[in-house]
């Protein structure tokens, strides 16, 4: 019954690794594989590039912001769903978060540029309260923090979900010996259920981590432009501008090389 699936995985997961050598040669279409050798200058010329080394200080802040919030949101939102006294209404919401995690990012990015725009119903608000409008996708010190807040909204409610099926698994009974002993409902937040929440909590961290140096190409490619490449760029949208746009394929793999040699990566 492997069979199969180890075939699929060696044809479309190890056969292509052999591709890897077009970032230690001149690579030539027309050539192929049989492009002269270079050995590191791709290595060399993309470490010359000011542009590379802000693509990672990018990809390091955008991830980590992103995991950060990935792992404290949900946990946030699942305790207060928790606290919901009717099941109907509980699940009314469980499903209204959970509903944004469906959808990808090419529609995501849709619905966000109508929202987000200058006339957009975000900046409606924000002149309804007296405020001046905001260039969410367009401003470089603001677009990064455009990029993290969307993600954590349109992926807490997976999280969520999660943590409520392990809040769902505490005794009852701890609870009960608690209010016995006078604690209040922050005390027992505090000191039964976080604490019995934790290893749900590390393992959905540790499983995130695998993504700490992808910081969500289908997010920023269809959300950034020129303007923002500064601060919004990342290194899966320097590689995909290099590799594919301006067709620089021995720099462009030489740069992927890079990003998969993290071992988070």
């Amino acid at each position: 019954m492997l069979v199969p699936g180890i075939i699929l995985v060696f044809i479309f997961s190890y056969i292509p690794l052999y591709g890897l050598v077009i970032a230690f040669q001149d690579y030539n279409p027309s050539l192929g594989f049989s492009s002269p050798w270079v050995g590191l200058e791709h290595f060399r010329y993309i470490f010359n590039q000011p542009a590379f080394i802000q693509t990672i200080w990018n990809t390091l802040y955008i991830s980590f912001f992103k995991l950060l919030g990935g792992v404290i949101v949900p946990v946030i939102v699942a305790l207060l769903l928790n606290e919901l006294i009717s099941e109907k209404i509980k699940r009314v919401f469980q499903t209204l978060v959970y509903i944004p995690n469906f959808l990808s990012w090419v529609i995501m990015a849709g619905v966000l540029m109508e929202i987000l725009s200058k006339n957009g119903a975000v900046n409606q608000l924000l002149g309804m309260i007296g405020m001046d409008p905001v260039n969410f996708l367009g401003s470089s010190k603001i677009f990064p923090w455009t990029m993290i807040v969307t993600d954590i909204w349109k992926g807490f409610g997976f999280g969520t979900v999660v943590y409520l099926a392990a809040l769902s698994g505490i005794d009852p009974g701890l609870y009960e010996s608690a209010v016995m002993d006078g604690a209040k409902r922050w005390k027992q937040t505090v000191y039964i259920t976080l604490p019995l929440l934790m290893p749900t909590i590390i393992l959905m961290l540790v499983l995130s981590l695998g993504g700490v140096l992808s910081a969500g190409f289908d997010q920023i490619f269809n959300l950034y432009s020129p303007v923002v490449y500064e601060t919004g760029d990342i290194i899966d949208t320097y590689v995909y501008r290099l590799g594919i746009q301006q067709a620089q394929y021995s720099v462009g793999t030489a740069v992927g090389l890079l990003n998969q040699l993290f071992p988070a990566s």
